[in-house]
């Protein structure tokens, strides 16, 4: 089994994957060879889907730095 993440492209009226050459080799993947795909959609920002986007989100006006000594703070001073 081998992972690779490829771009769908249009291709008629339907959407194509191509997989890279070395993975077909290494796998043995011939023409008419019947392939089995786990299909998942990438997210592009998996830390803007986790954290959500806090630019200009927020009423206090406070420094980064003071965000980040506060956090330390509630962490590790308890």
């Amino acid at each position: 089994m081998e992972s690779v993440v490829a771009k769908a492209r249009k291709w008629g009226n339907s959407l194509g994957v191509i997989l890279p050459k070395d993975v077909v080799e290494k796998v043995g993947i011939k023409d008419g060879s019947d392939v089995e795909l786990l299909v998942s959609a990438r997210k592009k920002s998996v830390l803007k889907e986790l954290f959500g986007s806090m630019k200009g989100k927020t009423k206090d006006k406070r420094p980064i730095a003071e965000f980040m000594k506060e956090i330390d703070r509630e962490l590790y001073n308890d």
